[in-house]
């Protein structure tokens, strides 16, 4: 997975998988999501990100790895 965020243009951009070809997009309200040819979600988009969010969205990142856990 790869997290960007263009300044310039203000878009917020996650790439899931970046070996797929993207087949088809959809946009709901400013939100892009591109999908290959067999439905997997390729990437998603923000347009205007630090307007939705914070002046730098990079600033709002906190990853966590959530891991399966055993069902007793």
């Amino acid at each position: 997975m790869k997290i960007e965020y263009d300044p310039k243009h203000d878009l917020l951009s996650i790439a899931f998988v970046e070996e797929e070809d993207i087949a088809e997009s959809v946009e709901i309200d400013g939100v892009i999501i591109d999908y290959s040819d067999t439905g997997k979600i390729v990437s998603i988009e923000i347009l205007d990100a630090g307007k939705r969010t914070t002046d730098n969205p990079l600033d709002m990142i906190n990853l966590s790895i959530v891991k399966d856990k055993e069902v007793a």
